[in-house]
């Protein structure tokens, strides 16, 4: 598996990530903090900003300073406490799920569980941002928070290497094959039956794990995949619609420009004036 294909790949898996925000709080801890040995099915990010303390997730302790921000991952067995004759921790924390399909982000990816940040007044910032938006009932909050927490996952990531689990390893490797397949036959017509035949799985099942993986049906990525492509030829080239059309599958030039304004709002020659 090569860096550049895992990181096309997880591309296209973040791609389907859907954010759900539990809870956000400011909390001055008390001398009663503490739980052992819990499996939470949500993620939990303590920043914290005064004070010390004990977190454990799994076999690794951990004792965070101010200005670090830990990382709990859903579905690992944590515990967390004061320490005695110390000064609990002041801390924003936050509850929430990163989901890719079934499976959470932080089961596909590894990455240190505890980071000193350095934009610690920018963290400040949309933690104390996030904690407001959790107490109004608005829908617009409940967008806006989402935005927030995703910018909040995003600088944790920007801080650290991102490494895909190996326990992933396997339908990872089924997952850039048909990312593959699908690329190398995108002038084609491509079937759901000879994608599922080429995976060695029944179409059924291909459908069910097509859409577990990527979050949308195998037809729907297709044309997704389609968009995309003819995007970066229209902006990035000086061919025809219809060769155009031609490498992404579309033997009419009207059936192309059909989809692609379905798809986009805009004709492909709409597109080109404005990207070019």
């Amino acid at each position: 598996m090569t860096i550049l294909r895992a990181d096309h790949a997880l591309t296209d898996l973040l791609r389907a990530l859907q954010i759900d925000v539990i809870t956000a709080h400011r909390t001055q801890v008390t001398t009663e903090w503490v739980d052992m040995d819990y499996v939470p099915e949500y993620n939990k990010l303590y920043y914290i900003m005064d004070g010390e303390g004990w977190l454990k997730v799994d076999s690794q302790e951990m004792l965070p300073s101010p200005g670090e921000i830990c990382l709990m991952p859903a579905f690992t067995k944590q515990s967390y406490s004061v320490i005695k004759g110390k000064k609990p921790f002041l801390k924003y924390w936050c509850h929430f799920t990163a989901s890719i399909g079934p499976f959470d982000l932080f089961q596909w990816i590894g990455v240190p569980l505890r980071i000193v940040l350095a934009d610690q007044e920018e963290m400040t910032a949309m933690f104390k941002l996030l904690v407001s938006l959790r107490q109004s009932d608005s829908v617009i909050s409940r967008l806006r928070e989402k935005a927030i927490m995703l910018e909040i996952i995003a600088r944790y990531l920007e801080h650290v290497p991102i490494t895909i689990l190996q326990h992933r390893s396997e339908d990872l490797k089924r997952i850039q094959f048909i990312q593959a397949y699908i690329d190398s036959h995108m002038a084609g017509h491509l079937r759901v039956e000879d994608m599922a035949k080429a995976a060695h799985l029944h179409p059924n099942y291909f459908i069910a794990y097509f859409k577990k993986h990527f979050g949308v049906p195998p037809l729907k990525y297709v044309s997704r995949k389609r968009v995309d492509k003819a995007k970066i030829l229209l902006s990035t080239t000086t061919q025809s619609i219809k060769e155009i059309a031609d490498q992404i599958g579309f033997k009419e030039t009207n059936h192309f420009a059909k989809f692609f304004r379905k798809e986009t709002g805009q004709s492909p020659t709409e597109y080109r004036t404005l990207h070019t």
